[in-house]
């Protein structure tokens, strides 16, 4: 199988209005082109730069101007393709048309923003059937972020149309919300996984960002994300364990800490943690690094190698975790088992790591499990200090045989016995000569290296537009697998961006 092979294969299905094999395993649901999709995303991303911008300068200031332009050719390119331009909120969903704009790490927070504006606003939905002078949306993106709060949500719509029809700004055509879709029932299970993900991601977001402003975090809103993730976990695991995936570069510190709460509250689940454990470990694995909300930006965004001055700084996330913590209202208790975790989580099982310890002690037994879910997705993530990260397979290896990283070995082992040999993710060649990409690890825990893999190439590097999920278990009529993996492979090698296949 040759690269060549892989990368005309991927061209000829960009031709033929499929841009990648993930874009044609997204899954079940409603289907839209892929040229559509691409531009209902760039008009709520664009209506995003341009509500930012005009919040932050001036409206002669070039970032304006320039936020406009794409905004305005944004809609033209949605225009193009049908009758108007519409921006709607449904439930959590943002519609451009009729298409589902689908949330992403690269758009969700454009995604969040419009919606909550267009709710404050009372807004369901405007259109515009010609399009505005840049000064029209100046004004609607300026009421916009000063909705009439003082008034009922049904009564805003009406203030806001009367205040645009002051401003002589008619273009806009408004609509209340209607029909709202927020039915969990009414989703797929990768649908469920995407929306209770980017909703946890939303929360630690919100956390982190209030810490570092020195306000008080709703402690309430992250114990329902984490009661979502945990819900998720005890009835479709599998779903949102692919999200872990999701390890992007840009949103690192609260991309991290929503996968180290999923990944450790599976792992919980597999040593037989109850619910209610269960909510007090999520809890505390996304709340792990919330002390680096103290650290200065320009010390934890540092390109290239720390000094031993910076290291120190880093070191002193963990405790001044602790004191983010204690800081948070009292109203439903103290978080102290999330204390304990933001102390001990870069401790080893000897007592060695940081932050030294003054007298022997033994680890808790969430800061064991969130210890290995962290040094997990650190080291399969794109960092500042770490432009290549590990392979999943290759970090599990060095956890499981390398006793120096200081990881507790029962709970590595209660971990691998989850992920299998070959965590979800990792990027497979079999037998066959197939590219593969690890899916789920097998319900039998005895196949810790018979994954369910997804087939992406066959054994010609063709790309398949509908890649078909095989489980490694299966065998023929004389009892020999159909196939085996031979290698784990590099995904930047072949173009694979692993992330696709799951959100």
């Amino acid at each position: 199988m040759t690269s060549a092979g892989l990368s005309s294969a991927s061209a000829a299905l960009r031709g033929a209005g499929v841009s990648s094999a993930a874009e044609a395993a997204r899954g079940s649901g409603p289907m839209y082109s892929a040229d559509e999709e691409r531009a209902a995303r760039a008009v709520v991303v664009a209506f995003h730069g341009a509500l930012r911008a005009v919040r932050l300068y001036p409206v002669e200031n070039v970032a304006v101007q320039n936020a406009l332009t794409e905004l305005g050719n944004a809609c033209k390119r949605v225009m193009a393709q049908g009758d108007g331009c519409e921006i709607r909120r449904s439930g959590d969903f943002v519609f451009v048309n009729e298409t589902r704009v689908r949330l992403a790490l690269d758009n969700y927070a454009a995604v969040a923003y419009v919606l909550t504006l267009l709710r404050e606003a009372g807004v369901g939905s405007f259109r515009v059937g010609v399009l505005p002078e840049p000064r029209m949306w100046v004004v609607l993106l300026a009421f916009l972020q000063a909705p009439p709060l003082e008034y009922p949500e049904e009564a805003r719509l009406g203030q806001l149309e009367q205040r645009l029809a002051q401003a002589n700004v008619t273009v806009f055509e408004f609509d209340p919300p209607i029909g709202e879709l927020d039915d969990d029932d009414d989703l797929d299970a990768r649908e469920r996984a995407r929306k209770t993900y980017m909703r946890s991601l939303d929360v630690t977001r919100e956390v982190m960002t209030a810490a570092r402003l020195g306000r008080s975090p709703s402690l309430k809103r992250v114990k329902r994300a984490v009661q979502a993730v945990v819900d998720a976990i005890l009835t479709d695991p599998s779903s949102l364990i692919g999200m872990t995936t999701l390890r992007e570069f840009d949103e690192y510190t609260f991309v991290h800490s929503v996968n180290v709460c999923i990944l450790s509250v599976s792992l919980g689940r597999r040593l037989g943690l109850s619910k209610v454990q269960l909510l007090d470990l999520g809890v505390a694995a996304l709340l792990h690094d919330i002390g680096k909300s103290r650290v200065p930006t320009e010390v934890l965004n540092k390109r290239g190698p720390l000094s031993a001055e910076e290291r120190a700084i880093i070191e002193t996330h963990t405790w001044q975790g602790v004191l983010s913590l204690f800081s948070l209202p009292i109203g439903s208790g103290r978080p102290w088992r999330a204390m304990v975790a933001a102390q001990e989580h870069h401790m080893r099982v000897d007592l060695s790591g940081y932050p030294a310890t003054q007298r022997t002690r033994s680890l808790s037994l969430l800061s064991k499990i969130i210890a290995v879910a962290d040094g997990f997705d650190a080291a399969t993530s794109t960092r500042v200090y770490q432009d290549t990260p590990w392979s999943p397979a290759h970090v599990l290896q060095g956890m499981r045989d390398n006793t120096r990283l200081g990881f507790d070995p029962i709970i590595v082992k209660a971990f691998v016995n989850l992920t299998g040999i070959y965590p979800v993710g990792t990027v497979v060649v079999l037998d066959s000569f197939e590219l593969g990409l690890v899916h789920a690890a097998h319900a039998d825990e005895k196949a810790l290296s018979r994954p369910i893999v997804r087939v992406l190439a066959d054994a010609q590097g063709n790309l398949l537009p509908d890649p078909p999920l095989v489980d490694l278990m299966a065998q023929d009529e004389a009892g020999h697998y159909l196939r085996t993996i031979i290698r784990t492979d590099d995904p930047d090698r072949w173009g694979i961006r692993v992330s696709d296949y799951f959100a």
